[in-house]
């Protein structure tokens, strides 16, 4: 996850202005428009364009979404259709904006994030739902459509969820976005449980770097999930004509959901940053061990050195004292040496490992 990838208009540029999409944001953009009731589900899908007005075959809610980066043009016939307020088309179209929901003129405006988890990596992008009377507006960045569960719950014509108004709708997305962190926290959670097998088995210098992006990620991800809970938060405690009062128990469902989420990121955390204490610990006792090896090694070959060393002095032909060196001579002298070095090897050896140093 990139460490900052908010959209930005040149400092002094008036409030609510849209801009080009710039080359790297610039791809297909796909527009689904449903019109839903109790009866019947009707679904239009554009390419790049904004669907006609709604049909008024259906009465019930409109549901218009809007996946990948919206054009200026786009959002400008988006704004006109719906009366969409300039300062909230300024922030969808600026995206990376922290979470948040604002109220408006008979109008609503969230931004939550949308975590997923790829090649080890979080990418996030920005959703933003905009709750009018009878109608709910979507748009998502990215290729990969969130709320296509939400549609084919609609599509079912055993579900209740029809018979549900607009804020019900927008619950439903606020939900599907706040409940994408699970399987991300999941995915962190089965790569920390293998960090953490590599550290205590097999700590490598290849793994403190892999502990840091770890860590990266993570922090990067409470910042962009923490204020969520805010947004839930909001929705449920503060008066809005257009949230009715039986939504707002799903509404603190979804917040509980975003206190689990929390919970988990605040866990992991908490883990990445005791793996770096875990590792250093782990080399430190891997350290220890191989100096333990050498140091015995070493302390065996300390009187065998010094067997070596006496028995290597030249004085082996002064033959008028009787202090020379009468081994020197022997005719098993060189052999019986090698047995007094190994016997003196082997007790040392025994020795060790009956006081466990071994």
């Amino acid at each position: 996850m990139a460490y900052f990838n908010k959209r930005y208009h040149p400092p002094g540029t008036a409030p609510g202005t849209l801009r080009e999409l710039p080359p790297s944001l610039d791809q297909p953009v796909h527009v689904r428009q449903v019109r839903y009731s109790r009866a019947a589900v009707k679904v239009n899908t554009e390419t790049g364009a904004l669907p006609l007005a709604p049909s008024t075959e259906i009465e019930g809610v409109t549901w218009l979404h809007v996946q990948g980066h919206p054009s200026r043009q786009l959002l400008t016939e988006i704004g006109e259709r719906y009366q969409v307020h300039p300062l909230a088309l300024e922030d969808i179209d600026n995206t990376g904006q922290r979470p948040k929901v604002e109220a408006f003129d008979r109008q609503v405006f969230a931004i939550l994030s949308v975590p997923r988890f790829s090649d080890g990596r979080v990418e996030v992008q920005q959703a933003s739902c905009v709750l009018g009377k009878g109608l709910v507006l979507s748009f998502c960045g990215g290729t990969e459509d969130p709320f296509l569960p939400v549609l084919k719950r609609l599509q079912d014509g055993a579900s209740r969820f029809r018979s549900r108004g607009a804020d019900y709708l927008l619950y439903a997305l606020l939900d599907t976005v706040v409940d994408q962190g699970f399987p991300v926290l999941e995915a962190f959670g089965l790569e920390l449980e293998e960090l953490e097998e590599k550290i205590l088995l097999r700590p490598s210098r290849e793994t403190l770097p892999h502990i840091h992006a770890v860590k990266r990620e993570l922090i990067l991800l409470r910042r962009m999930l923490w204020p969520q809970r805010e947004v839930l938060n909001a929705l449920v405690r503060e008066e809005q004509d257009l949230i009715k009062d039986d939504t707002r128990v799903f509404l603190r469902d979804c917040y509980d959901h975003t206190v689990q989420v929390m919970d988990l990121l605040e866990t992991y955390r908490d883990m990445s940053a005791s793996m770096l204490d875990i590792y250093l610990s782990s080399v430190s006792n891997r350290m220890n061990e191989i100096m333990r090896v050498l140091t015995v090694i070493a302390t065996i070959f300390i009187p065998l050195t010094f067997i070596v060393g006496v028995y290597g002095m030249n004085f082996g032909a002064n033959t008028k004292s009787p202090w020379a060196m009468p081994e020197l001579n022997w005719y098993y002298g060189y052999p019986l040496i090698w047995l007094l070095m190994l016997a003196v090897a082997v007790g040392m050896m025994i020795y060790f490992w009956r006081k466990r140093w071994l």
